[in-house]
């Protein structure tokens, strides 16, 4: 599906970054960020522009050949691995933000990475999500898996859970609009975090 979707002409989320990640990029300590589920980048070159050190995962190597060339036309560098994040090892320890924007994957996979993310996540460093709620199902807007997924939809309570050990600067469920490309847009249903690691 990924591939088929990042293969199309132009950026499926479009090119700009995650609004939520706009908003939070300021409490993310300098050096290494780790970008999950990237796509085709748009958050990665987002934060490399920042000065970040980015490295964007991805199961589409579509998708990563279209972040390498949007960094390329931004001016900045980052690093892709390809991989499923239901195998994905996350270097404990090592990074000062891990962003997560709609990466929606089953809880028998997103439970480990969430325990993943934590002990990744260097002292003072920073987790930066957005996810469609259930009640996103409901909504008008257009994003998010369907009904027969419905999965793979987060709650603040269960993410409460899945990164203990963190400090939840924000945890909140919001409606608000979302503009992103032609896949993500109109009123929406999330879940954002910011959480630290002490």
């Amino acid at each position: 599906m990924w591939d088929t979707r990042y293969g199309a002409d132009g950026y499926a989320y479009g090119a700009e970054p995650n609004d939520h990640l706009v908003q939070q990029v300021d409490q993310i300590p300098s050096g290494r960020v780790l970008c999950l589920a990237e796509g085709e980048g748009r958050n990665a070159v987002f934060l490399a522009k920042r000065g970040y050190d980015v490295t964007a995962v991805d199961q589409s190597a579509i998708g990563l050949d279209k972040a390498q060339g949007l960094a390329t036309a931004s001016g900045v560098t980052i690093s892709t691995r390809q991989a499923d994040l239901a195998n994905f090892e996350i270097e404990p320890g090592a990074w000062q933000g891990i962003v997560s924007i709609w990466a929606h994957v089953p809880p028998a996979i997103r439970v480990p990475l969430h325990r993943k993310v934590v002990a990744g996540l260097a002292p003072g460093g920073v987790f930066v999500l957005e996810a469609y709620t259930e009640r996103q199902l409901e909504m008008p807007g257009r994003g998010g898996p369907p009904a027969a997924q419905r999965e793979l939809l987060m709650s603040l309570t269960s993410l409460e859970q899945e990164l203990e050990g963190l400090d939840f600067v924000i945890g909140r469920e919001i409606d608000r609009t979302v503009e992103e490309g032609e896949f993500h847009s109109g009123p929406s249903a999330v879940v954002q975090i910011l959480a630290r690691k002490q």
